[in-house]
């Protein structure tokens, strides 16, 4: 029986940048998509599901590693408390539950699209970006610059993406889906424009695991 809520990104991965600003979030934005072309870090993930009348919010924390090679490619593994493993290709979009061992495999143009992914991660440029996001700045809190991206589709799952920035660098992703449902991502120790391994973004499902393509 599958996970209730179980953390899963690969549809929230993406930002963007359409204006030049050069000071606070925007600016971060900007300098982030245009000059990092790869990078890597740890993050936790932070799920609260909406709370209801005479409910208690819950949340649910998850850990692990990610990496990307602009555009197109990127990977999650998480780690903690289940092993699942999120491979963009640039041609598909493949999510592996190990305990559930199965395999759901998406073309990727369809599945990202105004998602969290583009953001950070897999959109080219900051016109890429502007296709897909309203953004504007908002007020620096926790010692952040913060971006607020508004997805123009209907169709995306978000209601908003917010981007925040520590000295420049990636440093943390609020994503509030249509059902009110929050993500918070925490990126540490981020490294960026390594040379990375091609076969970090290549995946080949089990040979027992159940595929369902979509």
């Amino acid at each position: 029986m599958k996970k209730p809520w179980k953390p899963v990104i690969a549809t929230f991965f993406v930002a963007a940048c359409a204006i030049s600003v050069r000071a606070g979030g925007l600016n971060d934005l900007e300098n982030f998509v245009r000059t990092v072309k790869t990078g890597k870090a740890e993050f936790t993930q932070v799920v609260t599901q909406p709370v209801r009348e005479g409910q208690v919010a819950r949340s649910r924390v998850s850990s692990g590693g990610f990496v990307f090679a602009r555009p197109q490619r990127f990977r999650f593994d998480y780690r903690k408390p289940f092993e699942q493993t999120i491979v963009a290709d640039g041609q598909t979009l493949w999510l592996y539950d190990v305990d559930l061992n199965q395999v759901t495999a998406r073309k990727q143009a369809a599945a990202l699209g105004s998602t969290p992914a583009a953001l950070i991660a897999s959109a080219p440029d900051l016109a890429a970006l502007q296709a897909d996001f309203t953004l504007s700045e908002t007020p620096g809190q926790e010692g952040l610059e913060w971006v607020l991206a508004i997805p123009k589709s209907r169709d995306s799952g978000m209601q908003s993406v917010r981007v925040g920035f520590k000295a420049g660098e990636l440093a943390r992703l609020d994503i509030l889906d249509s059902f009110g449902q929050r993500s918070v991502l925490s990126f540490s120790g981020f490294q960026r424009n390594l040379a990375l391994d091609a076969a970090l973004f290549q995946f080949k499902p089990p040979a027992s695991a159940d595929v369902v393509r979509q």
